[in-house]
């Protein structure tokens, strides 16, 4: 049935009272349909490559092509009844705003000698926004200090980390992309950081799939365990971009140069298996009773001697310390170059644009 006048003018209300975050690609097939239901087909002057934001606006409406008005109209109020349906009717916990921790984007807890860091924007795949990477330091921070003997990060959902929110790029104009590069540098140098600095056994359960910076800091994690349905991919040079969280360091001592090189350079995504089997994770349990065997295993763990464990880590990363550091300083630098290239804006704007063709 066709969409009237009215049903568009209260769709545009119901977005308004949306809750979520629909993510980016949405955001841009929302903006495109809108431009072609009230403008029809694009016809403004296509701006800059570094003018990012409005590029990729751009590109979502020029897509729609001749695209009737009358459909884009339609096509519109469909999508904004399919998010507003979903938020009402999704029975997983977007932001645990009632949870005693007091995070947006994470689910905190301490028990039984365990601190407990869980990701939570599970309907964005645990993508880590700025708040994320904020509330992630925060808590490890918070961690290292309480009394518990070891700390674990997973996911909540299907996946344990798609890796960079890319809303952290695409809500940029193009005169701002050097004062982001250099504030989004400094960010992962400290998030990193905290990571190498962290006193007491700090364990991976990998619970899905993990990408990006999930992946790459899982080289200065102590244990690593996976469900058999994991996946690990760092897909750099699809974004025109470069290693961080000292995978360049950790992954060819991990796993051996040629394996690291086709991981870091060529996208190659490992299964949890092939993963394993590279010392990149300790051990794989069947997705079946993944959680049933890790977590009896790690309250044994954290039955053990606190101070025995944090010093025998301290002696085992003592030697690396000062090198990590180094090799965290010179990626983030590279990588604020790599961000305001043109290869780099190219290679994310035709991701979103892809990402947008829903």
């Amino acid at each position: 049935m066709q969409a009237s006048q009215e049903d568009f003018e209260k769709a545009q209300e119901q977005l308004k009272k949306l809750k979520t975050d629909p993510g980016n690609e949405v955001k841009l097939k929302l903006y495109a349909l809108f431009k072609q239901a009230t403008k029809g087909s694009c016809n403004t002057p296509k701006p800059g490559m570094l003018d990012f934001v409005n590029k990729a606006k751009w590109d979502a409406w020029n897509s729609l092509g001749t695209l009737p008005q009358e459909s884009a109209r339609e096509q519109y109020v469909d999508l904004v009844s399919n998010l507003t349906s979903s938020e009402t009717s999704s029975p997983v916990k977007e932001s645990p705003s009632d949870s005693e921790s007091g995070y947006e984007t994470l689910e905190v807890s301490t028990k039984n000698n365990i601190t407990k860091i869980v990701l939570n924007r599970p309907k964005m795949k645990n993508a880590i926004n700025v708040k994320m990477y904020e509330e992630i330091m925060e808590a490890l921070e918070k961690a290292a200090k309480d009394d518990s003997v070891i700390t674990v990060l997973t996911g909540n959902g299907d996946y344990y980390c798609s890796g960079n929110d890319l809303n952290n790029f695409a809500n940029i104009s193009g005169g701002e992309i050097k004062e982001m590069a250099d504030k989004a540098g400094e960010l992962l140098k400290n998030f990193v950081n905290h990571f190498i600095d962290f006193p007491k056994p700090l364990i991976a359960v990998v619970n899905g799939p993990a990408v990006g910076i999930s992946v790459t800091v899982l080289g200065l994690f102590d244990v690593v365990y996976a469900t058999d349905r994991a996946t690990f991919h760092t897909p750099f040079s699809n974004l025109g971009q470069s290693p961080e969280g000292c995978s360049s360091y950790m992954f060819p001592k991990i796993m051996g140069l040629a394996k690291a090189t086709e991981m870091l350079l060529f996208n190659k995504k490992l299964t949890a298996a092939e993963a394993c089997s590279l010392g990149l994770v300790t051990e794989v349990f069947p997705d079946n009773t993944f959680q049933k065997e890790v977590w009896a295993r790690l309250k044994a763990y954290a039955s053990l001697p606190r101070n025995s464990l944090a010093i025998s880590k301290r002696l085992l990363r003592s030697m690396e310390k000062e090198k990590l550091h180094e090799v965290n300083s010179q990626e983030c630098k590279i990588l604020k170059e790599r961000w305001v290239s043109d290869e780099c804006m190219s290679a994310v704007m035709s991701f979103l644009q892809k990402k947008s063709k829903l």
